[in-house]
């Protein structure tokens, strides 16, 4: 955000792409793998760039890998060194700030391209609930917060489509149909058409920020399908579901909660913030 400010006090306006990429990287390197970007100045400053080139060609990035992750993976996984750096380099590079990088800019949009009075009822929300310090288990203490989140992935899952082949015949029902599902057949899920679904959401092209709130909206959550299973779901070794699953919602609840904390509005496009008002 200090980049972001700099940047408009300068031009007018900034591009929050590139400075949401420098965060989150340096964010989940420090989270997840418990090392600090910042004890190497090839990594601090670039880092984002080679995971956003392995991203695009598969060249795998050279990364400082913290030990104590690795000793985990060892002793709790049975994992050998590499086996660990090749996990933890895919999980960093691929699942995590790939997946972020779709997700948080979506995020973002909708919340500076407000025009329903959401920042203010945010706002008001993250500054009386949660306690002085954010953290992972503050923000769950904040339903809105958490059902703009929800509403985000549901209009723009960052993975829209899953494969997988049948491993017996079964039947798959829909509403109103019953599909005959061979042995080996190859089925595509497409994301973002089925949480588009009229039958489920109500409005479902709308963004509607409290749709997940209360105890109707909890239980949409049974229907939310934004990684490899429902929200209510837990990730197994059999399942796909995505491993980070819950850290996912809560680091984006985390981002949004210390945005409305560090300021009373934010404005801006698909792209772009145009300008900040800091807390009174």
């Amino acid at each position: 955000m200090d980049t972001i400010e700099s940047t408009i006090s300068k031009s007018g306006s900034a591009s929050y792409l590139v400075p949401l990429q420098q965060f989150i990287f340096k964010f989940l390197v420090k989270s997840l793998i418990g090392a600090d970007p910042s004890s190497s100045k090839e990594i601090s400053e670039s880092g984002y760039i080679m995971l956003d080139r392995w991203l695009a060609l598969q060249i795998l990035p050279t990364v400082h890998i913290g030990k104590e992750v690795i000793g985990r993976g060892e002793a709790e996984f049975g994992l050998n060194q590499k086996e660990c750096i090749h996990n933890l380099l895919f999980i960093l590079g691929f699942n995590a700030f790939g997946g972020f990088s779709v997700f948080l800019p979506s995020l973002v949009s909708a919340l500076v391209s407000d025009k329903t009075g959401l920042q203010e009822k945010i706002r008001k929300e993250v500054r009386e609930k949660g306690g002085s310090t954010l953290s992972f288990d503050s923000v769950k203490e904040m339903p809105l917060v958490l059902s703009v989140v929800y509403e985000t992935l549901r209009l723009n899952p960052p993975v829209p489509l899953q494969y997988g082949r049948a491993r017996k015949n079964f039947q798959l029902s829909s509403h109103d149909s019953v599909f005959d599902i061979k042995k080996g057949e190859l089925l595509c899920g497409f994301q973002t058409l089925v949480m588009r679904d009229p039958k489920i959401f109500e409005e479902p092209e709308s963004f509607k920020a409290d749709r997940f709130m209360n105890e109707k909206g909890s239980e949409l959550l049974s229907y939310l399908y934004w990684s490899n299973g429902p929200q209510t779901g837990s990730p197994t070794a059999s399942n796909k579901q995505c491993a980070a699953k819950d850290y996912v919602v809560l680091t984006a609840a985390l981002f949004v909660a210390y945005a409305f904390r560090r300021y009373d509005s934010i404005t801006g496009d698909s792209s772009s913030i145009t300008a900040v008002e800091k807390a009174k």
